[in-house]
C-alpha cells in the first residue's frame, strides 16, 4: 500500500491565511463578555445616586439658578 504524500509545509516567512483571524475574534468575544458581565453588574446595582437631579434649568435666567447665582447658601454671608 503507497503512503498519501506528505503535506506542503509552510514557508518560514509567510503566515497561513486566516491565522490572525482567530486571536481577533476571541478578543471581540472577550470585549463583549466583559461588556456584558459589566452592564449586568450595573443593572443590579442601580443608579450610583438616586434623587440627585438638577433642581433648575441651569441657564440664565431660569428659575433656580442664573448668571448672579454663586451657589452659596441665603443668609451665610452675614446679611
Amino acid at each position: 500500500m503507497a503512503l498519501p504524500p506528505p503535506a506542503p509545509a509552510a514557508r518560514p516567512g509567510r503566515p497561513v491565511p486566516g491565522a490572525a483571524l482567530a486571536p481577533l475574534l476571541g478578543f471581540v468575544v472577550l470585549l463583549a463578555a466583559v461588556f456584558a458581565v459589566s452592564y449586568a453588574a450595573g443593572t443590579a446595582a442601580g443608579p450610583a445616586a438616586p434623587g440627585w437631579h438638577r433642581t433648575g434649568g441651569g441657564g440664565p435666567g431660569a428659575p433656580g439658578g442664573g448668571a448672579g447665582d454663586t451657589g452659596r447658601m441665603s443668609g451665610m454671608d452675614g446679611s
